[in-house]
């Protein structure tokens, strides 16, 4: 009864679309996070009589054959690359990507990281940090006695200070892109690395080589559409019932056959 592992597969596949959703929707409110999209495809076929191959009876070819698909697999979870709205915040240290790219962290192994994610915050002795105090790269500092600084389109930082006029030129920040950025891994606290399928990363000045530009005091929203995502929950359910259903049928069929006398 090949219907009963078919319909499990299919069941299985629709709980993981509502796995997926359901991620989705917890992150809506997550800075600069991408919705993911779950795809699948079928499984193999069992060949019982394949198309071209001769009748035996009058030696003729068969335009069609038999092929029974055993269900559906998972094939990815992808990362929907797209722009996410901006809202401002007013923050000096909050920072949104307009376009491509990635701004680069270093992590607590030496491990370089990538993230969106512009909500930056100031360490105790000045350094630029992410909201889990993994430092920005490049290294850029704020001196104690900065009044206030400022961050332009190109990701330039200025200090200004009091007892000085002109503002002073403390460093510039970099974006990264990758040539295949849906292959990169996704490690949590809205960080990615570097994979194989990502290829190295491309490090640029905002602004240069197709990356974005850098708009200091607004944050990128998550680019999750909340009414797509419960239009697809409400696929996913109604799928998971209508397998369920065929599986009960399968039993009930099953049944059947084992209560012949």
């Amino acid at each position: 009864m090949r219907a009963l592992s078919i319909a499990a597969t299919g069941m299985s596949a629709q709980q993981m679309r509502v796995e997926v959703i359901s991620n989705n929707l917890a992150n809506m409110n997550t800075t600069g996070y991408n919705a993911r999209r779950a795809e699948f495809a079928d499984l193999h076929y069992q060949q019982v009589t394949r198309a071209g191959t001769l009748n035996a009876s009058d030696g003729t070819v068969l335009p069609t054959g038999v092929q029974l698909g055993l269900g559906v697999r998972p094939a990815s979870v992808t990362v929907e690359l797209q722009q996410g709205s901006i809202a401002e915040t007013g923050g000096d240290l909050d920072l949104a990507i307009e376009g491509e790219g990635y701004l680069e962290v270093e992590l607590p192994s030496g491990i370089a990281a990538y993230t969106r994610d512009g909500a930056l915050k100031r360490s105790a002795d000045g350094q630029i940090v992410t909201s889990d105090g993994f430092p920005v790269v490049p290294d850029i500092t704020i001196p104690d006695d900065a009044r206030s600084i400022s961050i332009n389109a190109s990701g330039e930082v200025f200090a200004y200070f009091d007892d000085q006029v002109e503002a002073a030129l403390l460093g510039q920040f970099s974006l990264v892109d990758f040539s295949n950025a849906k292959g990169l891994e996704a490690r949590g606290s809205n960080l990615f690395l570097e994979t194989d399928a990502s290829g190295p990363p491309l490090v640029s000045e905002p602004g240069t080589n197709g990356l974005g530009t850098v708009r200091q005091g607004f944050l990128e929203n998550s680019s999750v559409d909340a009414v797509r995502e419960v239009t697809g929950l409400i696929e996913a359910q109604r799928g998971y019932e209508l397998n369920a259903k065929v599986l009960t049928a399968a039993d009930q069929m099953l049944s059947a056959t084992t209560q012949i006398r």
